[in-house]
Formats: structure tokens, sequence, C-alpha cells
């Protein structure tokens, strides 16, 4: 009795045969016939566990039913008895993946609707057997040797009805075994390599299929060392591991503006700088000597030369003019040659700043669907411990690496949870915006007390007539600016401490408010002192070469202060913070991303004046990049509160295209379409605006015949006429629109299948209960025909003695 005790269940479903079940296979299907399939055929069978009851044979413990837990709701604790969690355990959804029988059923069932996708018979002219059953997924426990070598042949039936792309595809998704998988390729590359080498040597395949696999494996070759290839790519994986996301965004986004600056400066080298250096002009007085203060200041030298907008010529390049105008330089009419320098300055800056707007703004809607996903993040820490890890990596820095990245990205996703189950208190909450609005209030102060220092040494510097004369009073303003845009950030980090946030991603994002804030406001204010006060106060001077010199300044006197703010500030910071007992300071993500913009802001203001300006901000990049990251080993930890920077990127490239890119091109359609030009020097000397270049090659066109007068009605309509750019807007609003409304659906409809997986749980639930229930009424009787059985013999002896 005790050795019956001790075996298992047996579950067996009854499915009855029909004379329909020797029709043919089954055919491809939609998605709703096979879910309605699937509810009818649930509905058949729990019909026929009603009628005619489950054969559930227990022959072990417990049989009574008092023995046995009641199955509760959702919102109760499951207690399933053994014959319960034998019904769990022959579902569809427990057996497929488990079994390799059920693998190869169900992907026999994929090929069959991916070969026969153009018919797709009614659901209710097919048989029982066409219709997708729970036997074709191995529902039984006991499946046979011989029903999977049937589903097998099945399977490799169909997959030699595929195209080899397809078949490689299906096998390659299969979850089974690399020798099943070769086993089944072999299988199915047989008959049809057979009918495919009618007439052709075996020499001949063999070589073919030689060549394809080398091609194959050069292309991962390529792949591979494309991946090598890219910047940084594991002093990135470096930093990530060892500091979290929070710091690396501020890594990858200065490989972001790297990109975009290659990006603007290679049709400016193309078509300005190297056509301009290959046809220079001729030089308008003697060349001073290198005194080496050129280097920061950007004068002396470097002043007559392809560096800023004074040099480039205001003609065509491939021939002199017949009668020299204005001192040797010819007007835009006097020569009619192919290549306009004036036109290609223009609409080169202008070609350049519009793809990089293009570019931008597609970084920013890729950044958003990166980072702003529609689904939720619920299973993010069981994909980071179950799916993270990379089983090809096989040496041991590589595997230490990839370890100290999973172990960052737990600690972020866990503190990311923790704060948002962490309660508050309403007195807490006002104490904090109280706090908060004090803080701000004396930030605001500091932002004012910098702009106004800096406007009133900006007029200082235009009243003052040694401003101009002596190099070394040039590098003044600079100087000021670069010192307030140090010490203000100090004076917030240090304002911040008094303040305390729930979320260190709500503190960055305050951090960055600030500083954006002071630098915008300064960058105005030096905007207004270009183009409005130096180009009334340079009158015998090219001011265009003034104001790139000055942006040149600016950028290498910033450059400058980060270096020794890097190298020497962050050093004696973290002596003082070990000296206080509180360990290496952190990283400050806001002020050094803020430094990154308005560096970025000033090469893009200086573009129309000093072309070269990009490869300066190139080389400023590149040596920030290994000057941080020294920095940041030596001098700072990781954060102590970790935290996940998913939207940071996002963050940073919308600032980067909104308040920077945008106001820069304010800043120069106005200096395009409103200030003169200066009559001494650059390649618009002539004309009463930059944009009028364009209204002479119109002009000029006109009057070359009617085989371009294309281009004038291109011009006319396209440029000069407002209706086009309001039709462009209104139809990117509305592209931006109907974007937020599909987002917008999806999160609808994300949300419904959530409840209908939810309302399934409790159906699923309720079936169980149903299946339990019948199987115990079975038991019952069961268990009371035996007994009467037993006690039947006793009443007929008695009867007979009596």
């Amino acid at each position: 009795m005790a050795a019956d005790m001790a075996r298992s269940l047996t579950f067996l479903l009854n499915v009855p045969e029909t004379p329909e079940d020797q029709g043919p296979e089954p055919s491809p299907y939609d998605e709703s016939e096979m879910h309605d399939s699937f509810h009818q055929l649930i509905q058949e069978q729990s019909l026929w566990a009603a009628e005619e009851g489950l054969e559930l044979q227990q022959l072990g413990s417990g049989a009574s039913g008092s023995d046995h837990q009641a199955l509760l709701g959702p919102e109760g604790t499951l207690a399933h008895s053994s014959a319960t969690l034998r019904i769990l355990a022959s579902m569809p959804s427990r057996t497929i993946g488990r079994s390799r029988g059920a693998i190869i059923s169900q992907y026999y069932n994929r090929t069959v609707r991916l070969r026969r996708r153009t018919s797709r018979p009614q659901l209710g002219h097919l048989g029982r057997s066409a219709r997708p059953s729970l036997r074709l997924y191995d529902l039984e426990l006991d499946s046979t040797a011989l029903e999977e070598e049937e589903k097998r042949v099945l399977l490799v039936k169909e997959l030699q009805g595929l195209t080899v792309a397809q078949r490689d595809h299906m096998l390659r998704a299969m979850p089974l075994s690399l020798a099943e998988k070769r086993c089944l390729r072999e299988e199915t590359r047989t008959p049809r390599g057979r009918q495919g080498r009618r007439g052709l040597p075996s020499c001949c395949n063999r070589f073919r299929y030689a060549c394809v696999l080398a091609l194959h494996d050069l292309g991962l070759g390529l792949l591979s060392v494309l991946q090598v290839l890219t910047p940084w790519r594991y002093a990135l994986k470096q930093i990530g591991g060892q500091f979290g996301s929070s710091v690396l965004s501020y890594f990858l986004f200065l490989k972001t503006l790297l990109a975009f600056n290659a990006l603007l400066l290679l049709p400016l080298l193309a078509f300005i700088v190297g056509v301009q250096a290959a046809f220079p002009p001729p030089p308008l007085g003697p060349v001073p000597n290198f005194t080496g203060l050129e280097l920061l200041t950007g004068a002396g030298r470097f002043t007559d030369t392809v560096m800023y907008y004074g040099y480039y010529s205001n003609a065509t390049l491939n021939q002199l003019c017949a009668a020299p105008l204005d001192g040797g330089q010819c007007t835009p009419e006097a020569s009619s040659l192919p290549y306009n320098m004036p036109l290609a300055y223009l609409f080169t800056v202008g070609v350049a700043f519009f793809v990089t707007c293009i570019t931008l703004v597609y970084s920013m809607s890729h950044s958003f669907g990166e980072s702003y996903r529609v689904g939720s993040t619920s299973g993010a820490h069981a994909i980071t411990v179950f799916c993270s890890w990379d089983h090809k990596v096989t040496q041991k820095w590589a595997s230490r690496l990839q370890h100290d990245n999973i172990r960052t990205r737990l600690k972020e996703l866990l503190a990311e949870w923790r704060l948002r189950r962490a309660p508050s208190s309403v007195c807490g909450r006002m104490r904090q915006l109280a706090v908060l609005g004090l803080v701000w209030l004396l930030c605001l102060a500091v932002t004012l007390g910098s702009t106004v220092a800096v406007y009133t040494f900006s007029e200082f510097m235009i009243k003052s007539p040694e401003s101009t004369e002596r190099e070394g009073a040039l590098l003044a303003l600079p100087l000021v600016v670069c010192l307030l845009n140090l010490v203000a950030p100090y004076l917030y980090r240090g304002l911040a401490a008094l303040e305390w946030h729930d979320s260190p991603v709500l503190e960055v994002y305050v951090a960055i408010c600030r500083n954006l804030i002071l630098k915008m406001v300064i960058l105005g204010i030096l905007c207004y002192h270009w183009l409005g006060r130096r180009v009334g106060a340079v009158k015998d001077q090219c001011w265009e070469n003034f104001v790139g010199q000055e942006l040149y300044r600016f950028l290498v006197m910033d450059f400058s202060f980060t270096l020794l703010d890097t190298l020497f500030g962050e050093l004696v910071w973290r002596l003082i913070s070990e000296k206080l007992r509180r360990g290496k300071p952190e990283f400050d993500i806001a002020r050094n991303v803020l430094e990154l913009i308005y560096g970025q802001t000033l090469t893009w203001l200086g573009v129309l004046f000093s072309p070269l300006l990009p490869a300066l901000q190139i080389i400023k990049l590149v040596l920030l990049f290994y000057v941080k990251k020294m920095s940041l080993t030596a001098n700072c930890q990781a954060p102590r509160r970790p935290w996940l920077a998913s939207q940071m990127n996002t963050v940073f490239i919308s600032l980067l295209c909104f308040p920077s890119f945008l106001g820069a091109a304010i800043f120069l359609c106005y200096a395009i379409w409103q200030v003169k030009p200066s009559s001494l020097c650059g390649p618009f000397r002539t004309l009463d605006t930059m944009y009028e270049a364009g209204k002479v090659w119109v002009r000029r066109l006109e009057k070359a015949g009617p085989r371009v007068s294309w281009l004038p009605w291109i011009h006319r309509n396209l440029v000069e006429n407002t209706f086009p750019i309001y039709l462009v807007s209104a139809l990117l609003l509305a592209m931006i629109y109907l974007n937020i409304q599909v987002v917008k659906g999806q999160r609808k409809v994300i949300c419904l299948l959530k409840e209908q997986i939810s309302n399934e749980g409790e159906d699923k639930i309720f079936l169980i209960n149903k299946l339990r229930s019948v199987y115990e009424r079975k038991e019952k009787s069961r268990i009371g025909r035996t007994h009467e059985d037993a006690t039947s013999p006793a009443v007929l002896t008695d009867d007979r003695d009596t």
C-alpha cells in the first residue's frame, strides 16, 4: 500500500477522434482565428470534462477530499494540491520550451503558416485535426518517440518548402541544441541539393558554397573590425562598469559632439577652405612674425589666413578680373566664372547648418524612442539577471568588465525601485519646498550679478581705446567670462548642499537648469556685444575678423580653464574631501555637461566668421576626453546613491538642440539678413547684406538664358517666398502631433492588453478550480463505490445467518 501511495499521478486528456481527423494537415491562420479556435477547443474540452469526467488516477497519499486545500482567487494565497499541480504542469505554457517534441511541433506549425500564407481557409470548414490542437503541442506527459519522430518528419518536409533564408532564420530561432539544428539542416538540404545539382558537378557546388561561406566570413570580419575601430569603445565600457550610466552619459555626449563637429567641418573644408587655399588671394601687406601669443589671441599671424572670414575673396577664383576695383578686388558682377566664392561661402555655411539641424532632430527623436519606451520596465530586473551575460566572452579582463557593468546596472535598478516605494510626509515636502525656493533665489542672485558684471566689463572694453591695440588686452573679456563660468557653478554646488532631493536625477536636472540659465544669459550679452556694439565701434577694421578672433579667444580660454579646473581644481577638492573623511567627491555631471554645451555654442556662433573653428573644437574634445577620464579615475568615485540615467542623453541632446543650436541659428540669420558686412574684407564687402549674394547670382542667371531659368524660379518661389517655410513647419507640426497620438494609442492598447492578461489569469484560476471540483466529485464517487463494495458482502453474510 505504501509503495502504491508513492507512485505518481498520470493525467490523461481524452480528445475524441472524429472522421474529420483523417483530413489534411493544418493550414495557416490569422492570429484572431487561432485565438478563437483555442477558445472553442477549451469550451469543447470543458464540456467533455463535465460530461464524462477526467480520468485522474491518484496512487499517492491524501486521497480523501479533506486532504486538499481550496484554490483561492488571485488576491488570496494559492495553495495547490498534488492533482492541481499535475494539471498546471500539463498546460501548454508549461510544456512548450521544456519538451523537444513540443518545440518541434510548435515550429512545424509556424513553418506551415509561413509557407502557405496565401491560402487562408475559414476555421469553420476545417476538421478537428486541422485546428490548433493541444495534442500538437505534446500535452501528454508520456509522449512516445514515435509521435516525436512523426512531428520531426513533418517539420523537415515543411522546412524543405521554404527558401534558404527563411529556413536558416527558422532554424536559428529554434530553442534546440546545436547538434539538433545541424541534423535538421542536413536533412532539409539533402533533397533540395539532389534536385538542384542536376547537370552540375559536385565540385562546382562545393566551390559555390565555399565562396558563399567565405563572403559571409568576410562580412562578419568587417563588422568586427568596424566595432574595434569605434572610438573609445573599451574606455566607455570601463567607465560604465566603474561609475554607472550617469557618468557614462557625459562621455557619450562628448562623443556625440565630436561627430557633430566632424559633420560640420567636412563641407567647410571641401567647398570653402580647400578652394580658397588652392587659389590664395594676393597679400594686402607684410606678414607679421609669429610670437606665440597668437595661440591665445588668434590675432597677429593668424589674421590673414583661411582661419578667418576676411581672408576669403569676393569674386570667382579661376581667373583674374579684367578691371580690378577697390584696390585689386573684384565685384560679383565683374566676372562670370564658374566658382563664385561669395555664393559658395553663403550656401556652404547654410547647408552645413541645415544638415546639422536635421542630424540633431533625428538624434533627438531616436534618443526619445530609446529612452521613453512605450512599454513598462517591470521586468528589467529579471532581464538584467538572466539575459545580460555575454557567453562569448572568454578573456578574463572582458568578463570582469562585464561583471562590473551588470552589478552597476542592478544597483541602479534597485535604487530606482526603492525610490518609487519611498514614502514622504506632507511636512517634509513643505520644508523641502521652502529650502528649494530659498536656494533658487540665491542662485538667481548669483546669475544676475554675473550678468551685470559681464555687461559692465564689455561696455568698458568698447569705450577703452587700448582694448583693440594691444594683443594682451584682448584676453581681458574672455578671462572675466571664464572666471565667472568657473566660480558660479561651485557656488551653485555649495548652495545645493543645503537642499535635499529624493531623486538624484532631479538633483542633476536642477543643477543643469541653474548652470544653463547662467550660460545662456552670458552668451546673450556677448551676442549683443558683438553684433550690436562692436559693429559700430570698429569702423576702420574688419569687424567680422574681430568677432571670429573673439570667439576663438573664448573657445581657447574656456578650454584652458577647463583643463586647470580638471587637473588642479578636482585634485584640491578630492584632498579636502578626504581630509574631512567624506571620501572622494562625485563627478559633477551638470557642470561638465554645460561646459560642453557652452563650448559647442561658441563653435556654432563662430562658423560664419571662422570656418576652421569646428576643427579647433574637435581637437579640444579629443583632449578633453582623455583628461576627464584620467581625472575621473583618480579624483572621483561612483555615485553614493546609484541612479539609472536612461533619459540623460535625451535631455542633453534636447538642450543642445533648442537653447544652443536654435540660439546660434538666430544669431547667424540676423548677421546674414540684417547686419551690413565690412567694406574692407571678406566675400561680401561690396554688398549691403550677406543675403544679397544670392540675389546677385539670381540676376546673373536670369541674364544667362532660358536654359537655367528654373534656378531663378526655385530661388524666387522656395527661398524668398515664406509660404514653403510655413508649409514645411505645418507638416512638421502635424507629424509631431500624429506621432504623439500614435504613442498615446499604443499606451492605451498596452493598458488594455495588460488588463486582458490579468483577466486571462483569473479565467485560468477559475478553470483550474472547476477541473479540481470535477476531480473531487469523481474521487468521492469512486470512494463511495469502493466503500459500498466493501460493505455489501458483510450485509449478505448477516442475512444468511439470520
